[in-house]
Protein backbone atom coordinates (compact mmCIF):
# COMPACT_ATOMS: atom_id res chain seq x y z
CA UNK A 1 0.00 0.00 0.00
CA UNK A 2 2.65 2.46 0.55
CA UNK A 3 4.26 1.79 -2.31
CA UNK A 4 1.34 2.73 -4.45
CA UNK A 5 1.24 6.17 -2.56
CA UNK A 6 4.31 6.90 -2.96
CA UNK A 7 4.13 6.82 -6.59
CA UNK A 8 1.43 9.88 -6.30
CA UNK A 9 3.68 13.54 -6.43
CA UNK A 10 0.31 15.24 -6.19
CA UNK A 11 -3.21 14.69 -3.65
CA UNK A 12 -5.70 12.39 -4.97
CA UNK A 13 -9.26 12.28 -3.97
CA UNK A 14 -11.47 8.89 -4.69
CA UNK A 15 -15.35 9.91 -4.33
CA UNK A 16 -18.36 8.82 -5.44
CA UNK A 17 -19.99 12.09 -7.67
CA UNK A 18 -23.22 11.70 -5.56
CA UNK A 19 -21.84 10.92 -2.06
CA UNK A 20 -22.72 14.44 -0.20
CA UNK A 21 -19.86 13.28 2.68
CA UNK A 22 -17.26 12.96 -0.35
CA UNK A 23 -18.66 16.66 -1.07
CA UNK A 24 -17.94 18.13 2.25
CA UNK A 25 -14.11 16.87 1.53
CA UNK A 26 -13.83 18.43 -1.84
CA UNK A 27 -15.54 21.57 -0.60
CA UNK A 28 -12.71 21.89 1.85
CA UNK A 29 -10.16 21.43 -0.86
CA UNK A 30 -11.82 23.94 -3.44
CA UNK A 31 -11.27 26.44 0.09
CA UNK A 32 -7.77 25.89 0.25
CA UNK A 33 -7.38 25.82 -3.69
CA UNK A 34 -5.17 23.08 -3.65
CA UNK A 35 -3.96 20.97 -6.47
CA UNK A 36 -5.60 17.42 -6.01
CA UNK A 37 -6.46 14.80 -8.75
CA UNK A 38 -10.17 14.37 -7.98
CA UNK A 39 -11.54 10.87 -9.45
CA UNK A 40 -14.98 10.36 -8.94
CA UNK A 41 -15.09 6.41 -8.68
CA UNK A 42 -19.07 4.33 -9.17
CA UNK A 43 -19.26 2.37 -6.46
CA UNK A 44 -19.97 -0.52 -9.30
CA UNK A 45 -16.45 0.05 -11.71
CA UNK A 46 -13.45 0.49 -8.75
CA UNK A 47 -10.11 0.57 -9.97
CA UNK A 48 -8.18 -1.93 -9.01
CA UNK A 49 -5.24 0.24 -7.22
CA UNK A 50 -8.40 1.64 -4.88
CA UNK A 51 -9.30 -1.51 -3.86
CA UNK A 52 -5.25 -2.10 -2.47
CA UNK A 53 -5.42 1.28 -1.00
CA UNK A 54 -8.63 1.34 1.08
CA UNK A 55 -9.30 -1.86 3.61
CA UNK A 56 -12.80 -1.26 3.49
CA UNK A 57 -14.41 -1.51 0.52
CA UNK A 58 -15.67 2.14 0.64
CA UNK A 59 -14.99 4.82 -2.66
CA UNK A 60 -14.18 7.92 -0.29
CA UNK A 61 -10.43 7.86 -0.21
CA UNK A 62 -7.53 10.35 0.16
CA UNK A 63 -3.74 9.92 -1.09
CA UNK A 64 -0.96 12.21 0.18
CA UNK A 65 2.31 10.84 -1.21
CA UNK A 66 2.23 8.09 1.83
CA UNK A 67 -0.49 8.95 3.60
CA UNK A 68 -3.94 6.90 3.06
CA UNK A 69 -6.93 8.45 4.76
CA UNK A 70 -10.36 6.67 4.91
CA UNK A 71 -12.56 8.84 6.92
CA UNK A 72 -13.76 12.04 5.98
CA UNK A 73 -13.38 13.75 8.82
CA UNK A 74 -10.04 12.79 9.42
CA UNK A 75 -9.21 13.97 5.78
CA UNK A 76 -11.42 17.88 6.50
CA UNK A 77 -8.69 17.98 9.71
CA UNK A 78 -5.37 16.71 8.25
CA UNK A 79 -6.01 19.03 5.25
CA UNK A 80 -6.45 22.38 7.32
CA UNK A 81 -3.88 21.48 9.49
CA UNK A 82 -1.66 20.62 6.24
CA UNK A 83 -2.80 24.16 4.24
CA UNK A 84 -3.31 26.09 7.30
CA UNK A 85 -4.75 29.14 4.98
CA UNK A 86 -7.49 30.15 5.23
CA UNK A 87 -8.54 28.29 8.81
CA UNK A 88 -11.14 26.04 8.79
CA UNK A 89 -10.75 25.34 12.15
CA UNK A 90 -10.36 27.73 15.56
CA UNK A 91 -6.95 27.92 16.99
CA UNK A 92 -7.75 27.44 20.80
CA UNK A 93 -8.64 24.18 22.10
CA UNK A 94 -12.52 24.43 23.48
CA UNK A 95 -13.49 25.94 20.02
CA UNK A 96 -12.11 23.18 18.00
CA UNK A 97 -13.62 20.81 20.30
CA UNK A 98 -17.05 22.46 19.94
CA UNK A 99 -16.73 22.12 16.02
CA UNK A 100 -16.29 18.73 15.76
CA UNK A 101 -19.21 18.37 17.77
CA UNK A 102 -21.08 20.16 15.82
CA UNK A 103 -20.05 18.29 13.29
CA UNK A 104 -20.54 14.85 14.61
CA UNK A 105 -24.19 15.89 15.36
CA UNK A 106 -24.61 17.10 11.45
CA UNK A 107 -23.37 13.28 10.74
CA UNK A 108 -25.56 11.58 13.37
CA UNK A 109 -28.69 13.97 13.57
CA UNK A 110 -28.93 14.32 9.48
CA UNK A 111 -26.60 12.29 7.47
CA UNK A 112 -27.67 9.46 9.57
CA UNK A 113 -31.56 9.12 8.02
CA UNK A 114 -29.99 9.34 4.08
CA UNK A 115 -29.87 5.95 3.52
CA UNK A 116 -33.96 5.36 4.27
CA UNK A 117 -34.48 8.41 1.46
CA UNK A 118 -33.01 5.80 -1.11
CA UNK A 119 -34.98 2.30 0.33
CA UNK A 120 -38.08 0.96 -0.90
CA UNK A 121 -39.71 1.50 2.50
CA UNK A 122 -41.82 4.79 1.73
CA UNK A 123 -42.90 4.42 5.44
CA UNK A 124 -38.90 4.99 6.47
CA UNK A 125 -38.62 7.73 3.37
CA UNK A 126 -41.20 9.65 4.90
CA UNK A 127 -39.94 10.11 8.25
CA UNK A 128 -36.48 10.59 7.26
CA UNK A 129 -37.25 14.02 5.53
CA UNK A 130 -39.28 14.30 8.42
CA UNK A 131 -36.35 14.17 10.30
CA UNK A 132 -34.19 16.28 8.65
CA UNK A 133 -37.01 19.19 7.99
CA UNK A 134 -37.29 19.25 12.11
CA UNK A 135 -33.83 19.05 12.74
CA UNK A 136 -33.31 22.47 10.26
CA UNK A 137 -36.37 23.92 11.43
CA UNK A 138 -34.67 23.69 14.82
CA UNK A 139 -31.72 25.09 14.25
CA UNK A 140 -32.85 27.56 11.91
CA UNK A 141 -32.85 30.73 14.12
CA UNK A 142 -29.27 30.52 15.04
CA UNK A 143 -28.21 31.44 11.41
CA UNK A 144 -30.40 34.86 12.30
CA UNK A 145 -27.99 35.50 14.89
CA UNK A 146 -24.45 34.54 13.67
CA UNK A 147 -22.97 34.66 10.10
CA UNK A 148 -22.35 30.94 9.61
CA UNK A 149 -22.85 27.98 11.73
CA UNK A 150 -22.95 29.24 15.05
CA UNK A 151 -19.76 31.17 14.43
CA UNK A 152 -19.05 34.44 12.38
CA UNK A 153 -16.33 32.45 10.62
CA UNK A 154 -16.90 30.23 7.77
CA UNK A 155 -15.74 26.58 9.08
CA UNK A 156 -15.45 22.98 8.65
CA UNK A 157 -19.15 23.20 9.66
CA UNK A 158 -20.42 24.75 6.89
CA UNK A 159 -18.34 22.40 4.72
CA UNK A 160 -20.06 19.43 6.42
CA UNK A 161 -23.24 21.01 6.17
CA UNK A 162 -24.25 22.45 2.95
CA UNK A 163 -23.83 19.65 0.81
CA UNK A 164 -27.07 18.21 2.84
CA UNK A 165 -28.32 21.75 2.33
CA UNK A 166 -27.83 21.41 -1.72
CA UNK A 167 -29.07 18.45 -1.98
CA UNK A 168 -32.96 18.94 -0.38
CA UNK A 169 -34.36 19.30 -3.71
CA UNK A 170 -33.08 15.79 -4.37
CA UNK A 171 -34.48 14.37 -1.34
CA UNK A 172 -37.74 16.04 -1.70
CA UNK A 173 -37.53 17.99 1.81
CA UNK A 174 -39.50 21.29 1.67
CA UNK A 175 -38.80 23.75 4.25
CA UNK A 176 -41.29 26.33 5.20
CA UNK A 177 -41.45 30.04 6.00
CA UNK A 178 -40.08 29.27 9.54
CA UNK A 179 -36.66 28.34 7.85
CA UNK A 180 -36.12 31.57 5.80
CA UNK A 181 -32.68 32.33 7.74
CA UNK A 182 -31.15 29.06 7.13
CA UNK A 183 -32.71 29.25 3.27
CA UNK A 184 -30.49 32.48 2.86
CA UNK A 185 -27.22 31.25 4.88
CA UNK A 186 -28.14 28.54 2.29
CA UNK A 187 -28.12 31.06 -0.86
CA UNK A 188 -24.88 32.51 0.40
CA UNK A 189 -22.87 29.16 0.92
CA UNK A 190 -23.80 28.23 -2.54
CA UNK A 191 -22.32 31.43 -3.65
CA UNK A 192 -18.98 31.00 -2.75
CA UNK A 193 -16.05 30.37 -5.20
CA UNK A 194 -14.94 27.46 -3.35
CA UNK A 195 -18.44 25.45 -3.22
CA UNK A 196 -18.91 26.12 -6.91
CA UNK A 197 -15.76 24.50 -7.79
CA UNK A 198 -16.36 21.63 -5.32
CA UNK A 199 -19.15 20.24 -7.45
CA UNK A 200 -19.65 17.31 -9.50
CA UNK A 201 -21.34 17.32 -12.86
CA UNK A 202 -24.07 15.15 -10.96
CA UNK A 203 -24.14 18.28 -8.23
CA UNK A 204 -24.11 21.24 -11.17
CA UNK A 205 -27.60 19.15 -12.08
CA UNK A 206 -29.28 19.51 -8.72
CA UNK A 207 -28.98 23.35 -8.90
CA UNK A 208 -30.49 23.66 -12.29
Amino acid sequence: MTGLANRRSVMTLYSDATDPIGHGVRIVLAEKDINVEVNFVDGDNRPEDLNDLNPYDSVLTLIDRELVIYEAQIMMEYVDERYPHPPLMPVDPVSRATNRQFRYRVIRDLYGVLSDLSGENKFAAANARKTIRDNLLAIAPIFSQHAYFMSDEYSLVDCCLSPLLWRLPLYGVKLTAQAKPIVKYAEKIFAREGFRASLSPFERDIGE
